[in-house]
């Protein structure tokens, strides 16, 4: 125990919690039942607070602090209305495994299940979309539920866990004890992959005639990168990265074959489809990477899945090879034993395997006509990607900008690529964004955003004023909620229903009211230009309002309820 006998309030000891475990930030938004939380970190200056604008960005910033740093995101918000504006951002951390911490207020103890006011039952809303939660009812378990609270969050599979904390729990007191070690019988997650099924994966790799890597965000979040980069470019096989796993691999090795999925490149899906060997790393088979999975299913492969959560593993598709574990550790192994072994790559094999995937990249799937006279939102991301030489931390919304960015922008680098990939939460990236500035206060962050998904959460621009964020904010704007009308488009009949913004405010103007800078950009010729002065503005937030082709779709697309080599591509419509 660390600082016995130290009598404290339920909101000093707190406070002395995160102290404790060198929290930096914490993004949040007061109200009754947090206020005595609000005068102890007013009192201090050592963790620092981050003042929203809605609960939802407070949730959404710390989500994007945790995804840029690998440090646990922490966000404070008060009881009732406080917790249910937060719980989007919760489930959008929950679905994307990021370590949280949600500290919420609660109504005093004596008044819960009484209809009291701004009371919610915060552990029964939230229940399915945390890893954990935790009500304190006495002062006493306050210090062990935080230990316990930022030890869940962060080990094992990562997610957010919310802790309870009901007003007159702030305000008793007794003494301070911050448990230096925690040991919890019903959790205890594997770290070390098994050793007969890393030697048994080795074989079945080496013996590969057309072998894939597929690695998603579990290699992000277990700081893995380097060991996979080293495993992939050791056997010479081709690696694809799912959205959350972007970065993962380098975007500009000659290995790397793209995105795949719903939206991922030709070659990278046809070689998902037609391998023999098939390693996945921190993946899960997801419904828009792998589409049906009885159409996967009819071509035969050997599967090696390594993941630490097991309940993740043959949870849509049959693996043969099973390893549970942490995937740093893991690869490690892996490579150790691969190195030690006699045996070598077959070298035919996987040239005539590159020639094949050479045919399918001939396709060039991702081509747009450059010479239109109309914005294409793919140069926009092709030139942010080329002006900021690939070394931008880039978060997005959801929706057809962020496809584009995902196919477009080469992350060579993890932590990089900050969006919503399990939820798909439109407003998410403008908070994800500041989260990400606070966490690098020196890098260039930008969001990549439309204009439909950056009037979710548009009041952040006042947090962004308050705290100087120079961000630079990348708007797609083609007047449509665009990923809708293009599945209106395709599978609709054309009946645009509800899909078009006709009352748009004025961006510029918008970005200016809030005390930033905002541009209008309607020609080609001027994307460059743009994105440029933009850049030079390094202390201010720039808002780019480019207006882009209403009638471009993205390329390749797998239809729902398809196959993941059914795709549409551009050049047969």
């Amino acid at each position: 125990m660390r600082n016995p006998g130290i009598e404290l309030t339920g909101a000093e000891i707190l406070v002395r919690c995160l102290q404790e475990e060198n929290v930096e930030y914490v993004f949040g938004y007061p109200g009754g039942a947090v206020l005595y939380i609000y005068d102890e970190l007013f009192k201090q200056d050592k963790v620092k607070h981050v003042l929203v604008r809605h609960e939802q960005g407070a949730a959404h910033a710390a989500d994007g602090y945790s995804r840029a740093s690998n440090k646990v995101g922490v966000c404070l918000v008060t009881s009732g209305p406080g917790v249910t504006n937060a719980v989007t951002g919760i489930a959008t951390a929950y679905m994307d495994s990021i370590p949280m911490v949600v500290i919420t207020g609660q109504v005093p103890t004596h008044a819960i299940g009484l209809d009291a006011f701004q009371e919610v039952d915060a552990v029964g809303i939230t229940r399915p979309c945390v890893k954990h939660n935790i009500l304190v009812k006495d002062v006493r378990e306050l210090s062990t539920a935080i230990k316990k609270a930022f030890h869940i969050a962060q080990t094992g599979r990562p997610g957010p866990v919310l802790v309870d904390i009901p007003k007159d729990v702030t305000a008793a007191s007794c003494k301070f004890e911050y448990p230096e070690t925690l040991r919890m019988r019903s959790y205890n997650p594997v770290a070390k992959g098994h050793p007969g099924q890393i030697k048994k994966a080795a074989q079945m790799l080496l013996g590969a005639k057309c072998p894939m890597v597929y690695a998603g965000g579990g290699v992000i979040l277990a700081d893995a990168s380097a060991q996979l980069t080293r495993l992939v470019r050791m056997l010479g096989f081709p690696c694809t990265n799912t959205l959350m796993g972007l970065g993962g691999y380098p975007g500009t090795d000659a290995q790397f074959l793209g995105m795949l999925g719903m939206h991922g490149t030709f070659e990278a899906n046809m070689a998902m489809q037609h391998c023999d060997v098939l390693l996945a790393v921190g993946s899960r088979f997801d419904d828009r990477v792998i589409g049906n999975p009885a159409h996967f299913g009819e071509v035969p492969r050997k599967i090696i899945h390594i993941d630490i959560d097991p309940s993740s593993i043959s949870k849509r598709v049959r693996v043969d090879v099973p390893i549970v574990g942490d995937v740093r550790e893991v690869l490690d192994d892996l490579i150790k034993v691969i190195e030690a072994s006699k045996e070598k790559p077959d070298a035919k094999a996987l040239k005539a395997w590159w020639t094949q995937i050479g045919q399918w990249r001939s396709k060039n799937c991702l081509r747009y006509d450059r010479s239109s006279k109309i914005i294409k939102p793919q140069s926009v991301i092709e030139k942010l990607w080329e002006i900021t030489k690939g070394d931008a931390i880039v978060t997005s919304d959801v929706g057809q900008h962020q496809m584009w960015a995902a196919q477009l922008y080469k992350f060579d680098k993890p932590r990089r690529w900050i969006n919503s990939g399990g939820l798909g939460t439109m407003g998410f990236g403008l908070p994800a964004a500041m989260g990400a500035q606070f966490a690098n206060p020196k890098a260039r962050v930008v969001c990549v955003t439309g204009e439909a998904s950056f009037q979710m959460c548009i009041q952040e621009l006042s947090t962004c004023r308050q705290y100087h964020l120079p961000l630079k904010i990348v708007c797609l704007n083609n007047r449509y909620m665009g990923m809708v009308r293009q599945w209106q488009e395709f599978f609709h009949g054309n009946r645009y229903s509800e899909s078009y913004l006709d009352a748009l405010p004025d961006f510029v103007k918008l970005a200016e009211s809030y005390g930033h800078v905002g541009m209008r950009i309607e020609k080609p010729a001027d994307v460059e230009p743009a994105l440029k002065e933009a850049f030079g503005r390094k202390d201010q937030l720039v808002f780019m309002d480019f207006i882009t082709d209403q009638t471009e779709n993205v390329f390749p697309m797998v239809p729902g309820g398809k196959g993941i080599s059914e795709m549409i591509l551009a050049e047969e419509l």
